[in-house]
């Protein structure tokens, strides 16, 4: 077998191969593994209220055998769109169950971001939280089936608690081929602006699973860990490295539904949570919550940062409060998420996404063609092979073949490799802004702003923020044929038509904005002058 580079850089314990041993089942398998092993072990706790591992598979297969009866069966797709709850947690395994098709929608969305999820992925249900779906237009939301979650009752739709209520245990569950079988549609976004579905199979989940617990797992022990969620579970990130890592490694989740670090360091002191993962932002937060003295945080021993780089101020602060080990990951949609990390018990280097995980095999090619391959320390577009790789873009066949080549991934990072394998993130090949760990595309920031009967031109980009990591900023030129209007007017347009992290942090109006010879406005050219400032 060829010897990877960053083998040698494994700490003891970390098994050096591409290829990975991992067992051909279905997510649908962890948990049934827990429920059969574990069934008095608590394996939810939200807001006071704990499950074990037969209550909650109670509650899923309640929900289930009412979905089976509404026609849900292999294939179809069902939308969540919650925030963190158990209703969320009992939906999605029910779903897969039935071996239905998971769609992710953020809760943040409208009603026009989700149309086209729900359009785009075929969705025939919909099962959405009460406050969220109080919130939208039921006129404009084009779905066939809807069920209303976090909610004892409901005029119009049937909610997950009456399913739960009235369900059996009688359904016809789905015989699932892990390797070929769609689990989630997880939606991501493009340079274009157009979201696209990304199709994560069974196999490519629990492969991510099993990579995230043999790298960054090391100090776990199956049934004893408690691992606390801010995440939410619509991403990716939360969805792998906290739902179902937990459920794998049999122990318990606490799920929290908004990030407050008061709660949040009272939670881990009174339950002595052992796993915290997070983003560099829900780091900074603990840092400097004034009240962090009170409270013994010296149970948890594993915590991985992901969604935006962590900087190593923000790190050893952490773990000199703590005493636990943090380390920065890397990760994208189209691998379920996770490729690469910092070792929990090895050498972590200051501002490197890290390592390749165990049966993950990477390469730095050139930005231009992508076929020949860097020299170490020198930055190309950073690909990726693995079983946790995608199976493709939903109903997208050109974006599929442009991201996937010859069974590698292009990420559209451009990154650099050192002698001992750490990869470091040099910039973006996309225009992606990473703001506080959500992605935003400033394409469709852009086409919203251009709606304003005000506007007559604009661009968006991301600039540095300390805290969010990068900022949302539009610049705009006004039209001279309209009356006046100011910044609060472009946020508050914005906002009654994104989720509230697409809306621009700040706006500059300008007279002229740069441009290439052809007329394209020089984006590059409107962050380097902020980075100059």
């Amino acid at each position: 077998m060829e010897q990877k580079r960053w083998f040698y850089s494994y700490p003891e314990g970390v098994e050096a191969t591409i290829n990975l041993d991992i067992p051909d089942i279905s997510l649908i398998d962890f948990l049934e593994d827990s429920i059969k092993n574990k069934p008095f072990h608590p394996a939810l706790v939200f807001e006071g209220i704990t499950y074990n591992y037969k209550e909650l598979g109670e509650n899923v297969r309640k929900i289930a055998s009412c979905l089976d009866e509404k026609g849900v069966k292999k294939g179809t797709r069902v939308s969540l769109m919650m925030n963190n709850s158990p209703d969320l947690i009992f939906s999605y395994y029910a779903v897969l169950f039935l071996g239905g098709i998971i769609v992710q929608n953020n809760p943040m969305y409208k009603e026009r971001e989700l149309n086209y999820q729900l359009k785009d992925s075929g969705s025939e249900f919909l099962i959405i939280e009460k406050k969220i779906l109080e919130t939208l237009s039921l006129e404009e939301i084009s779905v066939k089936n809807l069920i209303v979650a976090r909610a004892s009752n409901s005029e119009k739709f049937d909610t997950i608690s009456n399913l739960i209520e009235k369900g059996t245990n009688e359904f016809s569950s789905a015989n699932i081929n892990p390797r070929e079988d769609i689990a989630v549609l997880q939606y991501t976004g493009g340079t274009t602006g157009v979201s696209k579905g990304v199709k994560l199979t069974h196999l490519n989940l629990v492969s991510n699973v099993i990579q995230t617990d043999k790298f960054m797992g090391v100090y776990c022990k199956v049934g004893n860990e408690r691992i606390l969620n801010v995440l939410p579970l619509f991403h990716v990130y939360g969805m792998t490295v906290s739902m179902n890592l937990c459920f794998y490694l049999q122990s318990t989740l606490y799920l929290v539904e908004r990030f407050d670090a008061e709660n949040i360091l009272s939670l881990i002191h009174q339950e002595e949570i052992t796993m915290f993962p997070g983003t560099p932002t829900i780091y900074v937060a603990v840092n400097a919550d004034e009240s962090i003295e009170k409270y013994n945080l010296s149970s948890i021993h594993t915590c991985i940062s992901g969604s935006a780089p962590l900087s190593k101020e923000i790190k050893y602060k952490f773990e000199t409060l703590t005493g636990a080990k943090l380390v920065d990951a890397y990760g994208l949609s189209e691998a379920s998420p996770v490729t690469h990390s910092n070792p929990v018990n090895g050498e972590q280097k200051p501002n490197s996404m890290g390592l390749p995980v165990p049966g993950t095999d990477c390469k730095i090619v050139d930005a231009e063609e992508g076929w020949d391959e860097m020299e170490i320390n020198e930055p190309g577009e950073l690909i990726v092979k693995g079983p946790q790789v995608m199976m493709g873009y939903w109903n997208m066949d050109e974006e599929t073949q442009n991201a996937l080549r010859n069974g590698w991934l292009y990420t559209g990072d451009i990154a650099y490799m050192d002698e001992a394998g750490y990869c470091f993130i040099v910039s973006r090949k996309k225009d992606v802004i990473l703001a506080s760990g959500y992605s935003v595309f400033p394409r469709e920031v852009e086409e919203t702003i251009y709606e304003h009967p005000a506007v007559e031109e604009v661009i968006v980009c991301g600039i540095p923020d300390n805290y969010r990591g990068e900022a949302v900023k539009a610049y705009i030129i006004k039209s001279e044929k309209k009356e006046d209007f100011t910044e609060k007017d472009i946020k508050d347009f914005c906002e009654k038509r994104l989720a509230k992290y697409k809306t621009p942090n700040y706006v500059e109006f300008r007279t002229q904005l740069p441009k290439s010879t052809v007329g394209k406005i020089l984006r590059r050219k409107l962050i380097e002058e902020e980075l100059n400032n």
